[in-house]
């Protein structure tokens, strides 16, 4: 298991830049035109987290990688187009570390308000494992029974299924 999980994290390292990049102003245009059709116009990417099950706990700090369904675990933020084609990830934080903190330890969250990275009107769409932001759109955590907070919910969780459907494969459910 240990030589599977760093196979994998060496070879998503590997297609960084080539493979996994950022959507250069045409694409995201592409993306959001998408998104746009779905009911979140200016979405240029969805975002989640996925825990990566270790084969054993880590030597330095390994009680900061065990999660909450008692696994040794890493959080990788993914980041994926309309296409369920990688665009970001950042892998490295401990399983126990909640998505948001993972995201913001990331290079991503430093250059979120980068023009080379978003134009106006655009952002991300993530479930309620986030906080809204500018560029962050997400779901409720809690709608409290009500119906507009319950439809955006469901229209969220349609438009982000792809991310979903990727995380299964990378995992190979």
């Amino acid at each position: 298991m240990v030589n599977y999980t760093n196979r994998v994290m060496i070879a998503l390292e590997s297609c960084m830049g080539q493979e996994i990049a950022w959507p250069d102003r045409q694409g995201r245009a592409a993306i959001a035109e998408h998104f746009a059709a779905l009911g979140f116009p200016g979405c240029v990417g969805l975002v989640d987290g996925t825990l990566v099950k270790l084969s054993q706990r880590p030597r330095d700090d390994g009680e900061t990688y065990f999660d909450q369904k008692s696994n040794y675990t890493l959080n990788v933020q993914v980041i994926c187009d309309q296409h369920k084609r990688v665009i970001y990830f950042f892998a490295g934080m401990s399983g126990s570390c909640h998505d948001l903190m993972c995201l913001r330890w990331s290079g991503l969250w430093r250059r979120l308000d980068s023009a080379q990275l978003f134009d106006r009107g655009q952002y991300l769409l993530g479930d309620s494992g986030y906080v809204p932001l500018e560029r962050l759109v997400c779901s409720y955590k809690r709608t409290g029974g009500d119906m507009d907070k319950v439809s955006f919910n469901t229209c969220i969780a349609h438009a982000r299924v792809g991310n979903e459907h990727y995380i299964g494969i990378l995992k190979a459910r």
